[in-house]
């Protein structure tokens, strides 16, 4: 992909901020209000209807319904994390502001950790290149579950979670079509929620 893909670069920006990222995985679970947003963040309706534009403009929520409200019209947006997405490779400045904004999100999640089960891992290494596919199909296949399974929040029967992933290939051996990778879809993945 061209490393100047506007519309790429667009939705990597509008999500390297730590209040959007908290945003995607609110929608995740349910359509929300810029209203509700702002209640449930404890931010400004302002506040919260700019990130959700931001987001909307991107292409990363969609509406899911309007609603009359006081003679206004109240958008419902949704983050549909199961749709097919565009490559979504982009400048390395571009990749790092999104990480960074995971990063400050990951630590205020952290920060609110409860007992219980987890994993954490870190790793630089050469493995082989059917290693690396599985692998990332067994991290595509743990995202979609977790996005296609979320509830709202405090719905009885469920745990608040967090789960972040960040793999990739890097400089050196195989590189290009040899190591690319396309996510397979397994007959258990939810399909189009």
């Amino acid at each position: 992909m061209d490393e100047t893909d506007h519309d790429t670069v667009a939705r990597l920006r509008a999500t390297a901020h730590p209040v959007r990222l908290r945003i995607l995985s609110l929608l995740t679970a349910e359509a929300m209000s810029a209203a509700e947003v702002a209640r449930t963040l404890e931010i400004t309706h302002a506040n919260a209807s700019y990130h959700l534009r931001q987001l909307h403009d991107a292409g990363e929520l969609v509406v899911e319904s309007e609603e009359k409200i006081r003679g206004g019209v109240a958008k419902r947006y949704r983050y549909d994390a199961t749709r097919e997405v565009a490559d979504r490779s982009s400048p390395v400045d571009d990749r790092i502001a999104y990480a960074r904004a995971t990063a400050v999100e990951v630590e205020r999640r952290l920060l609110d950790a409860g007992p219980g089960s987890g994993s954490s891992s870190d790793l630089e290494a050469w493995v082989p290149v059917e290693v690396w596919r599985r692998a990332l199909d067994l991290m595509h296949e743990a995202s979609h579950l977790l996005h296609a399974e979320a509830r709202p929040a405090d719905t009885p029967e469920t745990v608040h979670v967090s789960a972040t992933t960040n793999a990739f290939t890097m400089t050196g051996g195989l590189e290009g079509d040899a190591a690319r990778w396309v996510p397979r879809r397994d007959a258990g993945q939810e399909e189009g929620r």
